[in-house]
């Protein structure tokens, strides 16, 4: 597979599971064979969390990042836990809400910049309640119809 010059993973489920309140944009401490291998497009942060350490860093749990095919034996873990870098203000204020009200923090998009490097979207969220997800598919189906009817009204 070649390399694709913009990557753009999403978390698909995330804005359907979640209400997002804020979002962040971090780096990610990556191994040689892992950002190979994002930039071939073989990641998935699908089932993923973010979770802080006893040293209050932030890490991104259950990130899938396959092997690269062109690695040697020296190749990485594909569940492995990796480091999210960001700012101390933005670390300790989202420590605290984590803390406090019980929120939780999800990966939504990770991404290559113009440099090339890794970077992941993530989000401060609350979980949604049955009602608020039976309202977001009572929209969603009402957008897909209301946009169905002006594409054949236009015809």
């Amino acid at each position: 597979m070649a390399l694709q010059k913009n990557v753009k993973i999403k978390n698909r489920k995330a804005r359907f599971e979640y209400e997002i309140l804020d979002k962040y944009v971090a780096g990610i401490v990556l191994a040689g064979t892992e950002i190979k291998a994002i930039r071939e497009g073989q990641a998935s942060i699908a089932e993923s969390f973010c979770e802080f350490n006893e040293k209050e860093e932030l890490f991104v749990i259950n990130m899938t990042v396959q092997e690269y095919s062109h690695a040697t034996h020296f190749n990485h873990n594909p569940k492995s836990e990796r480091k999210l870098l960001l700012n101390r203000a933005e670390l300790k204020k989202l420590h605290k809400s984590v803390k406090a009200s019980g929120l939780t923090i999800i990966p939504l998009l990770l991404f290559t910049n113009d440099k090339g490097l890794a970077k992941i979207q993530i989000a401060l969220c609350r979980g949604k309640r049955e009602f608020d997800k039976r309202d977001s598919i009572k929209d969603r189906d009402s957008k897909r119809n209301l946009a169905r009817i002006k594409k054949s009204f236009n015809n």
